[in-house]
């Protein structure tokens, strides 16, 4: 790691962090109904140390700490830049928007904070210019949207696109029209001076706190592996929240992947460049050599599909990935050596094209970066990861994660700080660091456990129904519909119900409609900030959910009385990326399931679970319907890491719980 810089003298800054978390201090006089919590000022105390002497600190600060005033004070008053880094763009907003205002007007320090997200969510005043023309050209929707972000374009100061609240999240055209790298001709843009992304950075350089999500810290540390500059500017410190989710993040963003999207997306901004009529290509051999390009990715993709279809895939609902290895690219190798001669010629031509413009040279680096991933996933013989084909709706990926990126983690990203401080509501598995440590290369470190400042004796219920089937068994679905039934109408609706599958939700979702009395919304019928609005709205509602649902989610109060998760949540062991990983395990001498798959999952349920209570009046039902969590040895595992709730394994006491004091009864 860094040298630690000098703050304003450690004692120093532990007596001023102490005195903001005091009982008469700067946070209890400026915030209407704060009151300050034991495990809020030991992570303080815990952060500025970290801070003062170098190193790193894992916090698991339960729901109900303030973790994020608990970082954020020291970091404002050390006195030097720091970055922030959260798992979602909401945490994000709600830091920069909410948190930042609370600590400017409480602490009296002058500090400045901005925040960045990926260049994708940022308007290209470049190519919308360009776009601005085909208006009349696109559909009657398009139009609309296309007015829309014309209108906006010229009065806002940031050119985020989360300021379009209107602006459908799946609108076709933001992808031409965003600031996305593989776009970005740099200095030599017209509009440079005026970029939203440019001024980003400008802001953040001049900023005391950097607010980022972690796509964007291992983007920018991506970057700097291949040594085209820098995103974020250079920081001493780091916190990094919900840290939980880094892993993640961080293998697909060391990975590689070559899409029959990618090709699409440059053959259309190819297309774009010619149309503007500022290349010169009066012999045509730059339109031949693109649209020769294009012709053979189609062959190459098809061969691909064609290899796919040999191997089993695994994957909920349209996400299917296939684990392949170098034997299973025999058939498509001829056509990938077309595909790379076509991006070799491509690019070439480019290099030698009299007075190409810089969208053009934009296009020649694409070629080139795309045919480089191409030959190394072709190879497929680097051990360190593991290679798969994946198809989502319309799309085949080739790619090649890496199996660990501790390493990764510990090189590119942690090694770059004097301090880092790493914290989530849920770090711990069976109370012991162990596992995320492992996971993200974390060797020497300060640990702190705090237990989450709510009384889960008295606000919550641990429901572990008797007599359910096997998840593995077709009996499961039907029992549990007729389980999550039971547990709704006690409830009176008001409920997530979680799933691991959607093959379960579907079936699930047949046996309620048309029998709940209680408002359904199922996911997939509307964008999730959608579903999310009208759950909170809609009195007694249920929402059926997956995956995304389990995390970032917050609501308060009486609309959400209930979270019922139909199975353990462990990761497919066929999935690619989890096969290899258990089978490096192995090969170390460990136990996959036991090392690997179970902290994974505990981790996982804790985040499900973790909806239901955010705040001390919240009162509800944890209901877990596998039977496993009971009867397996592994399910002690899960027990011993849950809130320390009452458990039930008889349906009357929901109503008596609810009959004891629950709010809306």
């Amino acid at each position: 790691m860094q040298d630690v810089p000098a703050v304003r003298g450690q004692a120093d800054l532990d007596a001023r962090v102490e005195r903001v978390f005091a009982d008469d201090g700067p946070l209890t006089r400026a915030v209407a109904g704060f009151e300050p919590r034991p495990g809020q000022r030991d992570m303080a105390a815990a952060v500025a140390r970290v801070f003062g002497r170098g190193g790193i600190l894992l916090a698991e600060a339960g729901t109900g700490t303030g973790k994020t005033l608990a970082y954020l004070t020291p970091a404002i008053l050390s006195g030097h830049r720091v970055v922030v880094s959260t798992g979602t763009k909401n945490l994000q907003e709600q830091i920069y928007f909410k948190d930042i205002p609370v600590l400017r007007d409480a602490l009296g320090v002058p500090f400045t904070a901005t925040y960045m997200k990926g260049r994708g969510n940022y308007l290209c005043l470049h190519r919308f210019a360009a776009m601005r023309d085909d208006i009349e050209a696109g559909s009657p929707a398009d139009r609309v949207y296309l007015e829309m972000v014309d209108d906006w374009a010229a009065a806002t100061g940031t050119g985020d696109r989360a300021e379009l609240a209107d602006l459908p999240e799946d609108v076709p055209f933001w992808a031409g029209i965003a600031a996305s790298n593989e776009n970005c001709i740099g200095s030599d843009c017209p509009e440079f001076d005026d970029c939203f992304v440019t001024l980003m950075r400008q802001r953040a350089a001049a900023s005391d706190v950097v607010i980022v999500n972690h796509h964007l810290l291992c983007a920018d540390a991506a970057v700097r592996q291949g040594a085209y500059g820098e995103v974020i500017p250079e920081c001493a410190y780091a916190v990094i929240d919900e840290a939980h989710q880094l892993e993640d993040v961080a293998t697909q963003y060391f990975g590689f992947s070559v899409s029959n999207y990618r090709i699409a997306e440059l053959v259309r901004d190819f297309d774009r460049v010619m149309a503007g009529g500022t290349v010169a290509d009066e012999d045509g051999e730059l339109a031949r050599s693109m649209s020769r390009a294009d012709d053979r990715a189609r062959l190459f993709f098809a061969a691909l599909a064609l290899a796919r279809a040999t191997a089993p895939a695994s994957g909920p609902g349209g996400d299917e990935r296939t684990r392949i290895t170098a034997a299973d690219l025999d058939s498509v190798q001829e056509p990938g050596a077309s595909v790379l001669d076509a991006l070799n010629a491509l690019e070439a031509l480019v290099a030698l094209a009299k007075q190409p413009t810089e969208d053009l040279r934009a296009i020649g680096r694409r070629a080139g970066e795309i045919r480089d991933e191409l030959r190394f996933l072709l190879e497929a013989n680097d051990r360190d990861y593991v290679y798969y084909l994946e198809r989502r709706g319309r799309g085949l990926f080739l790619r090649a994660s890496p199996i660990n990126v501790s390493s990764l983690v510990r090189n590119l990203l942690l090694d770059r700080f004097a301090a880092a401080v790493l914290t989530s509501a849920t770090l711990a598995v069976e109370g012991s660091f162990a596992y995320v440590r492992s996971r993200l290369g974390v060797e020497r470190c300060e640990e702190l456990q705090l237990a989450s400042e709510f009384d889960f004796a008295s606000q919550a219920l641990l429901y572990l129904p008797k007599r359910m089937p096997s998840p593995k068994t077709a009996d499961f679905a039907p029992a549990a519909g007729r389980e999550i039934l039971d547990i709704l109408r006690r409830t009176e609706g008001r409920a997530f119900v979680l799933f691991t599958s959607y093959s379960v939700l579907r079936a699930v979702q047949a046996s309620l409609e048309g029998v709940l009395e209680y408002p359904l919304l199922v996911q997939g019928t509307a964008p999730r900030s959608t579903l999310l609005a009208q759950f909170r709205t809609t009195p007694h509602a249920v929402l059926l959910a997956t995956s995304s649902f389990w995390q970032g989610v917050d609501v308060v109060g009486d609309a959400l009385s209930c979270v019922i998760i139909d199975r353990l949540p462990f990761a497919s062991p066929g999935d690619p990326v989890v096969s290899a990983r258990v089978e490096a395990i192995a090969s170390r001498g460990g136990d996959g399931f036991a090392d690997l798959q179970v902290p994974l999952a505990i981790l996982t349920l804790l985040q499900g679970l973790g909806r239901l209570i955010r705040h001390r009046q919240d009162r509800g039902i944890l209901a877990i319907l596998d039977p496993r969590i009971r009867t397996m040895p592994y399910g002690r595992r899960f027990l011993a890491s849950l809130p320390p709730a009452p458990v039930s394994a008889d349906p009357a006491d929901i109503d008596r719980f609810f009959a004891a004091g629950s709010p809306g009864r």
